[in-house]
């Protein structure tokens, strides 16, 4: 049977890519590290971010006045019940502030800053409890001259009942409400699905209305159709301020800088990820076994063999060593000489971080 031209190509091809894999596959792994990267330190980068000087603030200035002229605007929609979410490049922090110090003098304003690492949204959801019922308070003494009976503490309820009392309709005006600044809802601090559920379920409140400032593209999937559109209510603006993230960059950690606890966490999560799903699983028996063992010098290989075998991670001991070395190579673990003489497996990341990596690698 002849083969024509066509075919023999394709033929040729065919086997030039399966042996260019197979020279690729036996090549030299690359000895290099991150940790080998030259980086400044953290605080001369921030030093000189700072110093870099604005641009265009004739124009900017111009394109934030016209954002002022909507005060009265997104005011009246606070008052018909829907929730504002701006979005666009750049910080929103100040005009959201000025918004609310300007425009809604009459109303108790609550502020959210989503930025920080870690929120505790009960305490939250208490001292809006506690505001609204001074408002109350307020509202009944000025029209009956009766004071308000005595009310159970805040700090002994549970979040549903909370959120009950604040969507207690038993005020005349249609109006009145508490009103909530959320910067950056999409923060590391409530990015979870909890913590948005939670915050639906306020904003859905008669008595509450939210003002959020969102900055990652894809934030909107944090939520779902009931979510945006009844609990939420969003009215969205599009409103670039293009200002820089001064307040909000402080908590977070420079990627060109040396690399603190929450990089360190990323950086090995996305090695990790790299990775099979049975080293994974070998390597968070490593991290479990290194939390609840604090005072020891690390994890005896023995052992480790013997957990990942029952568990079904590892066939022999030549199948763990290549986890073990694939996890030396990237410098995700050490090896400790433990006092009775044998070898201990160790993490090098404080227990904070690896309780953060573990959480990565969960998601």
């Amino acid at each position: 049977m002849e083969i024509n031209d066509g075919e023999e190509e394709e033929f040729e091809f065919s086997r030039n890519y399966f042996l260019a894999k197979e020279i690729a596959g036996s090549s030299k792994k690359s000895t290099r590290k991150i940790s080998d990267i030259n980086v400044v330190d953290e605080q001369e980068l921030r030093a000189a971010a700072a110093n870099i000087e604005p641009k265009h603030e004739k124009e900017i200035n111009s394109l934030v006045n016209s954002y002022k002229r909507l005060y009265p605007k997104w005011a009246f929609e606070l008052r018909c019940g829907f929730g504002l979410l701006m979005y666009g490049f750049g910080s929103k922090k100040v005009l959201i502030e000025d918004f609310a110090s300007t425009a809604l003098t009459e109303y108790s304003v609550v502020v959210i800053n989503g930025y920080l690492q870690s929120i505790n949204l009960k305490q939250v959801i208490i001292a809006l409890a506690e505001i609204w019922w001074d408002d109350l308070k307020t509202k009944r003494r000025t029209s009956s001259g009766v004071s308000s009976k005595v009310q159970q503490p805040f700090n002994s309820r549970s979040m549903d009942d909370l959120l009950a009392f604040l969507h207690e309709s038993d005020v005349e005006e249609n109006d009145s409400f508490v009103c909530v600044v959320v910067h950056n809802i999409d923060g590391p601090g409530l990015r979870d699905s909890e913590s948005q559920q939670y915050l639906a379920q306020l904003a859905s409140c008669s008595h509450i209305r939210i003002v959020a400032s969102v900055d990652n593209v894809n934030a909107p999937l944090l939520w779902d159709k009931k979510m945006v559109h009844t609990q939420f209510n969003w009215c969205w603006y599009h409103i670039p301020t293009f200002a820089p993230y001064n307040v909000e960059g402080t908590f977070f950690p420079l990627i060109l800088a040396h690399s603190s606890t929450a990089q360190s966490a990323k950086t090995a999560a996305i090695v990790l990820q790299s990775l099979t799903p049975n080293a994974q699983s070998v390597f968070k028996i490593l991290a479990e076994y290194q939390l609840s063992h604090p005072d020891e010098e690390g994890m005896p290989v023995d052992a480790l063999y013997t957990i990942a075998r029952e568990r079904f991670l590892v066939s022999s001991q030549v199948t763990l060593n290549s986890h073990l070395t694939e996890f030396k190579d990237h410098e995700l673990v050490k090896t400790r000489r433990h006092s009775d003489g044998q070898d201990c497996l160790h993490i090098p990341l404080a227990a904070d971080a690896l309780e953060k990596l573990l959480s990565e690698i969960n998601q």
